[in-house]
């Protein structure tokens, strides 16, 4: 095996969070413990960042210990409804999860207010059904225009049925539905009229 570098570690922390939401998602064999190989999955994980972190300290950049600081101070920054400025618990907190995302929101615009568009930041590397995912979350929470929707079904099995429905037709006609998604995500983003992006 070659010299690892970040690139090189890239698909391996991939790979491992893809097995940590199986784990969650499937769940695992009745012989088999669920908190144990969530323990071990999440492990996976961990040893991927400690292999970054690493990675970085050999290059003078900053240690695992650093990445550890950087998050306390980022959580405690950025829930000031959980959190005082010391870092200690506050003694009451938001009633609804509607009010601790505005509080979020309203902090991440302070921080970065150069911030305009509300896709900004969405990993292009998403699968395209994370990414649209993600951009209208991002959209309707930054109350921008939605795409059209579609009558959905009535449960969220039947939604996967539908969507795996698509994607047979998609390759019956010998189109990549992947693709087709991104481009039409890419094509929603760019329509968002940057006035509303603006608001």
């Amino acid at each position: 095996m070659g010299a690892l570098t970040h690139a090189s570690l890239v698909e391996y922390l991939l790979e491992e969070a893809f097995e940590v939401a199986e784990t969650i998602e499937a769940g695992v064999p009745a012989e088999k413990d669920f908190d144990v190989e969530l323990q071990g999955e999440l492990g996976d994980v961990l040893l991927q960042v400690v292999l970054h972190a690493r990675l970085a300290e050999e290059r003078g950049a900053f240690t695992f210990d650093d990445v550890a600081r950087g998050l306390g101070a980022k959580m405690v920054r950025r829930n000031p409804h959980v959190f005082r400025p010391d870092g200690s618990l506050q003694d009451s907190f938001p009633a609804t999860v509607e009010e601790i995302v505005q509080k979020w929101d309203a902090v991440k615009r302070a921080e970065r207010p150069e911030r305009q568009d509300p896709f900004e930041g969405i990993p292009l590397a998403l699968p395209a059904l994370a990414r649209a995912q993600k951009s209208i979350d991002r959209a309707a929470r930054a109350g921008v225009e939605l795409p059209a929707q579609a009558p959905i079904p009535e449960t969220e099995e039947e939604l996967g049925e539908l969507l795996l429905a698509v994607v047979r037709a998609a390759h019956a006609n010998g189109f990549d539905a992947e693709r087709a998604l991104r481009g039409a995500v890419r094509k929603y983003q760019q329509h968002v009229p940057q006035q509303h992006q603006q608001s």
